[in-house]
């Protein structure tokens, strides 16, 4: 698993509204594209219609690359949380079509398979991911993904329509720490130079709140990484028990 990405040159940052402010995510503004087990997602099959060319990064996800970090590392406590043997099948199986009940414990499955979910909803058609975690035979991580269909068949993405990639945890983990690790130093390197430079006088930028707020996404990673899953997993075997009759 691997995350490629690279930010637009500070000059092209897009500032923001009629006063073209700038601040921590806009200055993400960049491109994307995520390898799992050897299927490359959020690269399109041909780059969008506004695209200068084909070739290289110009086919990968345009957007701010902080995005899919904040996704991961949501989602990174809950993937992280084995799921019990006897319920991964439930979590194999996909969400579909369960009927709407008032149920604690119906809620406390689907939640508990919600927690697991990201999507790129933010892109169009962007494809949802789907993470849980097993320890036998091997400590791993399965992720399944859905692509959403564009109807005008504009836009495709070159990763397989469906699928599922199985990795291993610490790899997993070593992803995302990396991930982390080269998105921060390259947002330090930004803020390094807005620092010495400044921006052009008619876009507003807080710089002593851009520090502060890299200084405070540093330590998103290691409180994912601390935090414990906290589920119930007899109210989710319950829940389960009654979403199998109705799926």
């Amino acid at each position: 698993m691997g995350v490629r990405f690279e930010l637009s040159a500070l000059e092209e940052v897009v500032p923001w509204g009629e006063h073209r402010r700038l601040h921590w995510f806009a200055l993400t503004q960049g491109r994307y594209c995520l390898d799992i087990g050897g299927v490359e997602f959020l690269r399109y099959a041909t780059p969008p219609t506004d695209s200068p060319d084909e070739s290289g990064s110009t086919a990968w996800a345009d957007y701010y690359v902080v995005r899919l970090w904040e996704d991961l590392l949501g989602v990174l406590p809950s993937a992280l949380e084995p799921v019990p043997d006897d319920l991964v099948e439930f979590f194999a199986a996909g969400s579909g079509h369960w009927a709407e009940t008032e149920d604690p414990a119906v809620d406390a499955a689907t939640d508990a398979y919600g927690v697991r979910w990201t999507d790129s909803g933010y892109l169009r058609f962007g494809p949802s991911f789907h993470w849980w975690r097993t320890l036998g035979p091997e400590d791993t991580i399965t992720v399944a993904w859905q692509q959403n269909a564009d109807p005008e068949g504009e836009i495709a993405f070159s990763a397989p329509p469906s699928g599922r990639r199985t990795i291993g945890t610490s790899e997993f983990v070593s992803a995302m720490t990396d991930f982390d690790r080269r998105l921060l130093d390259a947002m330090q390197e930004r803020i390094d130079r807005l620092t010495e430079t400044g921006l052009a006088r008619d876009i507003e930028l807080d710089l002593p709140a851009l520090v502060r707020e890299q200084a405070q996404r540093r330590t998103w990673l290691s409180r994912a990484l601390a935090a414990q899953g906290e589920t119930d997993w007899a109210a989710v075997r319950a829940g389960v028990a009654i979403l199998a009759p109705l799926g």
